[in-house]
């Protein structure tokens, strides 16, 4: 008969001693079972003891935290939170120099714990690390574990940023700004930084007065990339926080400090890969910089503002040569109508009227003028050729140029905050100066190519818009290292091409209304569908690494969950870093009886996306977001890495629980696998063979071993 559920076997270690082996009732208070450990080692004054984990973090196990306890749990007596923040406090403010490098040095690793945490906070211990700091006395090893202590202590959330005094911000900005200073020491300082324009709008004017641009931007020149990821976390910091009036200004100071370019020529093309962390941030700065075309893209033409109509009149000239003004006013009115209309826009009496839609707003007029200015033969090239072709062919340059750059905007995501688990950043857009006007350069010739590939006329616009996304989508999927590999990728993906791949993908999803092969689809899915299921049980088995989400520094901590060999129990743990293939289940020292799950939650009915995040939890973490529910009303929350892993993993799950699978990815295989072995039962009932062929397929499900490249 299994234990009672309130019932948990752990072992309880302490120095010097064997451990005990006993049963916690979790009805009873945690300060009665200390006080019964302690008797098992004559131990006195049990109030001044406390129990920690043995493993992994080490942390403190309190009334709140205790449901958290699984049998074969290992755990440690310890001096209490209490008693080791007092001693602690105590050894810091000790002459010898030793005895206080050894306590800042535990104090670093404790802090993390936020039941010691809180202890030492009410001691007045952060004010003291703050007045070490202050002090400039101390330096090396010992001022690293000084400011890895304060780190981890503030980011509890205990106390607010905003009593941080100008003397520390000023001596942390001095580490930063010094050319040669201790990489932990910089690492570290980089990274309060950070937490302090994050987290407080009166110590981002603080630092933005103190820290130097230029030298942050010399830290990304070095070779450790962990230094570099933190600079260009603060950088992201600053950009993010500056005031929306003063965002272009910045722009234009780390554009005349190289920024781009440092970037990349020492990250993304530099002798070592784009970490995880690394990437995070790229992207970060990429969705930054596009965000300041969101002003333009909002903003509507004023038809009644001279200086904005003098830039279509300015289009119409470099189109059409300079041609002389005419005479009359009518006269001079009826030719710029006619002008307008060939240059492709929906109102040629008054062509001020196609910006006044938001969005894309100016923005589609800044990008035409760039155009026409920057690359004015391609323009005239395309206005010409489309004016002097039959009227029911041509492609409309202004029409196109307007929906092409909404479409660019909702591509990118223009106007949207970061979403705090992405990487998804393109390294081609790094490589100019101008690269959001780069870019539309190369798709409206590929829209022009396209509309001339499909015959198009004007009905057919939408019908083209749709086929020119598809291009651009699946280009930048395959993440095209600059503009020229981005118009090579384009190149191969033709109208025709685009065809073919949709014809390739619908194969898979043929569904032949013909009742005998209806009768065989309903016969052979269950085999088809019980051998996903097993694939899928298989990959849980294997394991996968999760990012741990909402750390305010950005450091990358890695968990790792599988499921047993036995299907009866799932195994997780914290990494250090991100697996090198498949964690021995040994070194995952959590895990949850499959019979206590209950359910599997997605998406924003998962505990984890209720909560706040210091950036905007967007749609595309919401469809990677997963929990379990599990017993007794506890919840193991993931957000995957990508589409795959999630569909792999709730598939999984599901399947754990009896249910039916149901994601995106078991329909796509279901389909494939279904098409692939109702084509081979075919060929046997036809009696098809080929002379000189390799032995058949085997047609038992079982027997396949597929692989999956889902997007």
């Amino acid at each position: 008969m299994p234990p009672p559920s309130d019932i948990v076997k752990v072992a309880i270690e302490w120095p010097g001693a064997n451990a005990q082996l006993i049963e916690i009732d979790q009805k009873k208070p945690l300060a009665s079972i200390i006080r019964e450990v302690c008797d098992g080692w004559s131990l006195s004054g049990s109030e001044q003891f406390a129990l920690r984990y043995a493993d992994g973090p080490q942390l403190y196990i309190t009334e709140q935290s205790r449901s958290e306890m699984k049998n074969g749990t290992i755990l440690r007596l310890a001096i209490s939170p209490m008693r080791a923040a007092r001693q602690l406090l105590e050894r810091i403010q000790s002459h010898g120099i030793d005895a206080r490098l050894e306590a800042l040095k535990e104090l670093a690793k404790l802090s993390a714990d936020p039941t010691f945490a809180t202890e030492f906070i009410n001691m007045e211990g952060l004010a003291t690390l703050a007045r070490l700091v202050e002090s400039g006395t101390h330096f090396g090893e010992m001022l690293a574990f000084t400011l890895t202590a304060f780190l981890e202590l503030m980011d509890h959330g205990i106390v607010s940023w905003d009593l941080i005094s100008m003397s520390f911000i000023k001596q942390i900005a001095g580490y930063v700004n010094q050319p040669m200073v201790d990489v932990s020491i910089l690492q570290r300082s980089l990274a309060i930084l950070e937490s302090m324009v994050l987290n407080s709008h009166s110590l981002y004017q603080r630092v933005a007065q103190e820290i130097t641009v230029a030298q942050l931007i010399a830290h990304l020149q070095v070779s450790n990339q962990e230094i570099q990821t933190y600079a260009i976390a603060l950088i992201n910091a600053l950009f993010l926080k500056t005031p929306e009036d003063r965002r272009q200004e910045m722009a234009s100071t780390l554009a005349q400090k190289h920024l781009r370019g440092i970037i990349l020529n020492h990250i993304i093309r530099g002798n070592r890969p784009v970490k995880a962390e690394m990437a995070h941030q790229l992207y970060v700065l990429q969705v930054l910089t596009f965000n300041l075309l969101e002003e333009r893209m909002m903003t509507k033409m004023d038809p009644n503002d001279q200086t904005q109509r003098d830039i279509i009149f300015e289009l119409r000239r470099i189109a059409f040569d300079g041609d002389s003004d005419p005479g009359g006013t009518e006269k001079r009115k009826a030719i710029y109508t006619k002008d307008y209309k060939m240059l492709g826009f929906t109102n040629p009496m008054n062509p001020a009227m196609d910006f006044t839609q938001t969005p894309p707003g100016m923005l589609a007029l800044d990008n035409m003028l760039y155009l026409a200015k920057l690359h004015q033969d391609t323009y005239i090239r395309i206005v010409l050729e489309n004016s002097s072709r039959e009227d029911k062919h041509e492609c409309p340059f202004g029409r196109c140029a307007i929906e092409l750059t909404r479409m660019l905007c909702d591509i990118l995501q223009v106007g949207e905050l970061p979403n705090e688990g992405c990487n998804d950043y393109h390294p081609m857009f790094f490589t100019h100066e101008r690269a959001w006007e780069e870019f539309f350069c190369v798709c409206i010739q590929l829209l022009n190519k396209t509309w001339k590939e499909m015959r198009a006329t004007a009905e057919d616009f939408n019908k083209v818009m749709t086929v020119v996304r598809e291009q651009i989508t699946r280009a930048l999927a395959m993440k095209p290292p600059s503009l020229e590999q981005l118009r090579v990728k384009l190149r191969s993906l033709s109208y025709s091409e685009i065809l073919r791949l949709r014809q390739s993908e619908r194969m898979s999803q043929d569904d032949f209304q013909s009742p005998p092969i209806i009768e065989l689809r309903e016969r052979i899915q269950p085999e088809i569908l019980e051998l996903i299921k097993q694939q899928r049980l298989n990959r849980l088995c294997e394991g996968s690494c999760f990012r741990k989400l909402g750390n305010r520094r950005r450091q990358e901590k890695f968990w790792f969950c599988r499921l047993s060999l036995n299907h009866k129990v799932l195994h997780y743990g914290d990494l250090d870093e991100s697996p090198q293939g498949e964690v021995p289940f040994e070194l995952l020292t959590d895990k949850i009886p499959v019979s206590d799950m209950k359910a599997v939650l997605t998406g924003k009915d998962c505990p984890h996306m209720k909560e706040k995040s210091a950036l905007k939890q967007n749609k595309e973490v919401l469809e990677l977001a997963f929990s379990i529910l599990y017993d007794p009303d506890e919840a193991l929350n993931f957000v995957a890495p990508n589409k795959y892993e999630y569909c792999i993993w709730t598939d999984g799950l599901s399947a754990l629980l009896g249910k039916e699978l149901g994601s995106d990815l078991t329909r796509s295989d279901l389909d494939t696998l279904m098409s692939m072995e109702m084509k081979l039962r075919l060929l046997d009932l036809e009696n098809i063979t080929i002379p000189e062929a390799p032995p058949p397929v085997p047609k038992e499900p079982s027997t396949y071993n597929f692989t999956y490249n889902y997007g």
